[in-house]
């Protein structure tokens, strides 16, 4: 099919240079570049499903407090902190 597009400068400067470095026709590569584009914009229209987590209680260990931070970063810096 031949049609008319307009294609803004600096998309056709880089599809002619595309184009050239693959050797191969700029139609060629026109329609490459849109059979893929046309891809990835039929799939970024299905909505994804939402990412959820499941919240988990952590705590403190026996013997450590949140009154004191700089006790407990000196307790979690020493080796046998596990």
């Amino acid at each position: 099919m031949r049609t008319t597009l307009t294609l803004d400068p600096d998309v056709a400067l880089r599809a002619k240079a595309e184009a050239a470095s693959h050797h191969i026709a700029f139609k060629t590569l026109v329609n490459e570049a849109l059979r893929l584009g046309l891809e990835a914009y039929a799939g970024r229209s299905k909505a994804a499903k939402p990412y959820r987590t499941q919240p988990v209680a952590m705590g403190l260990k026996a013997g450590f407090s949140y009154d004191n931070i700089g006790e407990l970063l000196a307790h979690c810096e020493e080796e046998g902190y596990r």
